[in-house]
């Protein structure tokens, strides 16, 4: 696939939002896995999401023939939706041109799932972004972050404790996928992707 490709006529078209928390503490948590794959994507895209804009870190791009804004709130987790909805509602993007990246603690390290829409699960950053947008119809990449090591495990402290280094690398794999499998769902095929990349 070819990623550099000139800027189409017309406003953005599609948000892409990684979700995490702004402090540097919280880096190489397992709760800041979508800051960590948007930031590959950026990278793969010789950008970087430095502007300051609707309460988040953002770049704009273009992606599969899309304009497309990355963007990475700055709102803690619990308060994603507050950027996500700023940012929809000024360029009027539907719920369903949304793609958001994510930790799942109910996958294994690195693990893959993409799907069209869906409950929040669970996951805070998520249930913020359907309460704000009013719709759980927006598609989400997943990447598994592992499971709680005993089930008396705080579930906090599991999510914003630091991977280990070769988690590190399974994750850096994980989000090296990740540009891809945008580009497919913006052109359409989220099948493709999900036969691809879900585990």
């Amino acid at each position: 696939m070819s990623f550099f490709q000139k800027a189409p006529a017309g406003g953005i078209g599609w948000l892409v939002v990684g979700l995490g928390n702004p402090d540097k503490k919280y880096e190489k948590t397992r709760h800041n896995t979508g800051f960590m794959a948007i930031d590959e994507i950026a990278s793969s895209l010789s950008v970087s999401i430095t502007r300051k804009k609707f309460d988040a870190l953002t770049a704009e791009t273009v992606i599969g023939g899309q304009r497309v804004l990355l963007m990475k709130p700055q709102t803690y987790m619990n308060l994603s939706g507050v950027a996500v909805e700023k940012a929809a509602s000024f360029y009027k993007i539907p719920p369903e041109r949304i793609i958001v990246l994510f930790d799942d603690i109910s996958l294994p390290v690195g693990r893959m799932r993409i799907r069209r829409k869906g409950s929040h699960g669970g996951h805070n950053g998520i249930r913020s972004i359907i309460d704000y947008l009013q719709s759980d119809g927006f598609p989400r990449i997943k990447i598994g972050v592992g499971e709680k090591p005993r089930p008396e495990y705080d579930l906090a402290d599991w999510v914003l404790s630091v991977f280990k280094q070769e988690e590190l690398q399974q994750i850096r794999e994980a989000a090296g996928h990740c540009l891809e499998i945008v580009e497919l769902i913006i052109r359409g095929q989220t099948d493709k992707a999900m036969n691809l990349y879900n585990s």
